[in-house]
């Protein structure tokens, strides 16, 4: 699992002297707050919070993926950045079959890592490379139609069908029918963890951000200021009108204020907003330390986000199975699960 090849199937980066490690830094970020979310998802640790820390814990569910996933975004857009540029169909196709290649890659390798993690995200990422081949030289007012669109998508299908109707949401989260054809289509498309209707707009919006000048310091913190205002509104908006936390389970299914919840199920617009909002941000802090700090120092964090493919898969098989051998991985403390979140994401950097 750690050749080159097999991580880069996700992160997709140039390995050229221009290499923005910046990109790698947030990639690692991202990765430690997936870690976190799925440990205290797996030990139920949000019914035991004795120490108050869910409501922290909670502003990275859904956000630390969707920021995998705008990664991803970019590190495709910087990949076929020369292809576009020269208007060369050849290069082009390269860089197109590059893709459907790891596309298909990761479409195997999640499906097959499904049957020991039911919440692998693998399988969409391929998906999203594989449409994200078809957009690689879309305008940028394509791009946008784009992520209108399966924005729009999402938001019919969830206020058509119950969301959750195939869903055990009292017990382990297991997907009736997951396996028949119709259940994968439904859950890969419309109502899985990362659905491509919305999710893949992400991966869009990510080949917008890499056809940027990322090196530009102005364009970088205008944008990590629209990014943080969109962020906060959509919080506040979610917070005021929704409510948060118990104040949310006592609204009825009905009840209009479910349209503005900010939870990534399911992903209704403030939701996306807050997520791709926050996703951007962080990227372009991370490009901004990468030019600021010693490549030396940032070193351990650039390594980590090169292997995050490998340390993704890792922290389900040694990390929880490891938890599973001690007895740990049921029933914990927010406190525990964020503990040994940290420790696998230390030993892992």
């Amino acid at each position: 699992m750690t050749h080159p090849s097999s991580d880069d199937a996700v992160e997709t980066p140039r390995r050229t002297s221009t290499r923005i490690v910046g990109l790698d830094v947030a990639r690692a970020l991202a990765l430690v707050g997936m870690v976190i979310v799925n440990f205290k998802v797996v030990m139920d640790a949000e019914d035991n919070d004795p120490d108050g820390l869910s409501e922290t814990v909670a502003l990275l569910d859904g956000r630390a993926a969707a920021t995998f996933v705008v990664l991803a975004g970019v590190g495709a857009s910087l990949l076929s950045a020369r292809a576009r540029a020269s208007g060369d169909a050849a290069l082009v196709r390269e860089a197109r079959v590059l893709l459907v290649k790891r596309a298909a890659f990761l479409l195997v390798l999640g499906y097959a890592f499904l049957l020991v993690w039911p919440a692998d995200i693998l399988h969409y990422y391929g998906l999203y490379l594989l449409i994200g081949a078809l957009l690689l030289t879309a305008t940028t007012r394509q791009l946008v139609a784009a992520i209108v669109a399966v924005s729009a998508i999402s938001l019919v299908w969830i206020l058509s069908v119950d969301y959750f109707a195939r869903w055990d949401l009292a017990g382990d989260l297991d997907y009736e029918g997951f396996w028949q054809p119709d259940g994968l289509v439904r859950n890969l498309f419309f109502d899985g963890f990362h659905p491509v209707f919305p999710w893949v707009g992400f991966y869009l919006f990510g080949l917008w951000l890499g056809r940027q000048d990322l090196r530009s310091a102005r364009f970088r913190w205008r944008t990590i200021a629209v990014c943080v205002v969109v962020a906060v509104v959509a919080e506040v908006v979610a917070t005021v009108i929704a409510g948060k936390g118990p104040e949310v389970e006592t609204l009825d299914d009905d009840d209009w204020r479910l349209l503005f919840l900010a939870y990534p199920l399911p992903p209704l617009p403030l939701y996306l907003a807050a997520a791709g909002a926050t996703a951007t941000a962080v990227t372009l802090l991370c490009v901004s330390l990468g030019e600021r700090v010693r490549s030396s120092l940032l070193f351990p964090l650039v390594a980590t986000g090169q292997l995050a493919l490998t340390l993704y898969v890792a922290h389900v098989l040694v990390g929880m199975g490891t938890l599973d051998e001690l007895g740990r991985l049921e029933d914990q403390t927010m406190t525990f699960a964020l503990g040994s979140a940290l420790v696998f994401s230390a030993a892992a950097i």
